[in-house]
């Protein structure tokens, strides 16, 4: 055997270490420090957007704010010293307000009281049936008479009411409380229909087939179940619909020409003369007057404003 022909054995290789990290993975691991912000810049930042959210809202209440002061100023100076701020204040506009009219204001009050509680017995009653039924009852066509209600919504009430007029004419009701009331009975308000049907999808249907179980018909599912939960959609129902019948002045003129007959709404347009002689100071603090029904039906019922709008429709 000659010497070329033994192979030598072949050098062992070592491993291989790791690989050395580059420049730009040790800049993502080993970040430079920043440099702390500022106190005294967040404490600006805060101090301008408070100040911003305060003057907006100062100018979007000063309307509000220019009525209660022009109620306190005699007739003369409401228009000569527009300010919030005058040389005089007197609490006559009140007193001649409330009884300037043909009957003393407290009479529009009731005709206005009258008509807002039948609407929110009718809403409430009639919106929350249908809204049971859309929601919980399988009929034939029921998607289609859903969405024919959601059309319903965006149909302006000038549309109808000429047919209304003429319906109600014929029923001998114009002058009455009955066309501004009956509609109600009758679920016609869609919006609410639908708030409370998001509302009514949200509770668990398996309430239903428990209450079905221990022989509950529909009824008691409805008044004993679905009402009870749905307490937050109620409100804000009654809500809307308190502060929107209580402002309504298109239809409540249309449908109610006796001054005996008129709401809040008609008695403050009275205080208005188209030959100029108009009694500013009445107006606005009959107007100041007219608010705080509002006003308190909103601060006592904002908890279940805020809740019925927040929960409808999450499932």
């Amino acid at each position: 055997m000659t010497k070329s022909s033994v192979r030598e054995p072949a050098p062992a290789v070592a491993p291989a270490g790791p690989a050395k990290p580059t420049v730009a993975e040790i800049a993502q691991r080993y970040p430079e420090p920043q440099a702390k912000a500022s106190p005294w810049r967040g404490r600006v930042r805060s101090f301008l957007k408070h100040l911003g959210l305060i003057t907006f809202g100062a100018i979007m209440l000063y309307p509000l704010l220019w009525m209660i002061a022009s109620s306190f100023k005699p007739n003369a100076l409401i228009f000569r010293e527009p300010g919030l701020l005058a040389s005089e204040y007197t609490l006559a506009n009140y007193t001649d307000g409330w009884s300037a009219l043909l009957h003393s204001f407290d009479h529009y009050l009731i005709n206005s009281a009258i008509i807002v509680a039948g609407s929110l017995i009718g809403n409430l009653v009639s919106c929350s049936m249908a809204a049971y039924a859309f929601a919980r009852l399988e009929f034939r066509g029921r998607n289609l008479w859903f969405a024919i209600m959601l059309m319903s919504i965006m149909l302006p009430i000038h549309v109808i009411i000429v047919p209304q007029y003429i319906l109600f004419n014929q029923l001998d009701w114009i002058n009455t409380f009955l066309p501004l009331i009956v509609p109600k009975l009758l679920a016609t308000d869609a919006f609410f229909i639908f708030l409370m049907v998001q509302f009514f999808r949200g509770i668990p249907k398996e309430l239903d087939e428990a209450a079905r179980l221990d022989g509950c018909g529909h009824g008691r599912i409805y008044f004993q179940i679905m009402l009870p939960l749905s307490l937050p959609a109620l409100a804000t129902t009654a809500i809307f619909t308190f502060i929107w019948t209580w402002n309504d002045f298109f239809s409540q003129l249309i449908f109610l020409v006796d001054p005996d007959m008129y709401t809040v709404p008609l008695a403050l347009r009275t205080f208005r003369d188209s030959t100029g002689e108009s009694n500013w100071g009445a107006l606005f603090a009959m107007s100041l007057v007219s608010l705080i029904p509002i006003f308190l039906v909103f601060l006592f019922g904002q908890k279940y404003l805020v809740k019925g709008i927040a929960t409808t429709g999450i499932k």
